[in-house]
């Protein structure tokens, strides 16, 4: 059995823009779709599903932050 890749997107900055950022959470919300369709999720599949949930949640946090800097 082949083990899943984790998803990343390549950095194109050091300084990622909202457009990126909204990319990358899409990207991983559809991958956590794809584990919560699961009946049974692997030892790794629960850590990456773990994983996910919290870079999606920093991922927010920045674009929430881009937001606030941009209306000031």
């Amino acid at each position: 059995m082949q083990t899943a890749k984790p998803l990343e997107l390549p950095q194109t900055s050091s300084l990622p823009s909202l457009y990126q950022l909204t990319l990358e959470h899409s990207l991983y919300e559809r991958r956590l779709e794809t584990l919560r369709a699961k009946t049974y999720l692997t030892e790794f599949e629960q850590m990456e599903e773990v994983r996910l949930k919290k870079l999606k949640l920093s991922i927010k946090d920045e674009m929430e932050r881009l937001r606030r800097q941009g209306a000031a």
